[in-house]
């Protein structure tokens, strides 16, 4: 003989009615969770992006105070140089997007019965992004510009010579394109 348990039918639809709960608060709870990780996850990634920023940033200031002393110290009459260059804004990115747009007429009647066409356009822009080998994906960057360079101060053994201070100044003129009153030569220090 085989025994049956048999459930009333109001048992059933409330058993129904706890496992469809159960599975609506487990589609409710992942999502929560991935959003909580990504937005750390992409603090993170900010912090470290501006980090790896001023550091390339750091690298590129160096870099051209470095040959621009080289340069002048190889210039007759300027000898030992000393450079220091600042920056006016930092460098930037150029991230690739996809544009759609989106347009659509209609017309309406106005309350003195007389009919306009009514256009509205929509659009959308979408970032591209490119897969790293490691699987990650990153904004794929169409152009990069150099930073904007503020001001030049050049420390010159031969800066006090008028004719010494002119040509420094074309050539920083002519190397950064910085106005002017925006590049200072002095004359170095015997100490």
């Amino acid at each position: 003989m085989e025994s049956k348990i048999k459930f009333p039918q109001l048992q059933k639809k409330q058993i129904l009615l706890i496992f469809l709960i159960g599975i609506l608060l487990l589609v409710i709870a992942i999502p929560t969770e991935k959003k909580e990780k990504t937005s750390n996850q992409e603090e993170r990634e900010d912090r470290e992006e501006r980090m790896l920023v001023e550091s390339k940033e750091e690298e590129y200031v160096k870099r051209m105070e470095r040959k621009l002393k080289e340069t002048l110290e190889c210039v007759e009459g300027v000898g030992k140089v000393d450079v220091l260059i600042t920056l006016k804004s930092t460098g930037q990115k150029i991230v690739e997007k996809d544009r759609n747009s989106k347009r659509k007429y209609s017309e309406e009647k106005d309350s003195t019965g007389g009919m306009r066409e009514v256009k509205d356009e929509q659009q959308e822009k979408q970032s591209i992004y490119i897969q790293d080998t490691d699987g990650s994906q990153k904004p794929y960057i169409s152009k990069e510009m150099l930073p904007e360079i503020a001001g030049v101060l050049v420390v010159a053994q031969g800066g006090e010579k008028p004719v010494v201070i002119q040509n420094i100044t074309e050539a920083v003129q002519a190397l950064f394109g910085v106005e002017v009153h925006k590049i200072k030569i002095m004359k170095r220090s015997d100490k």
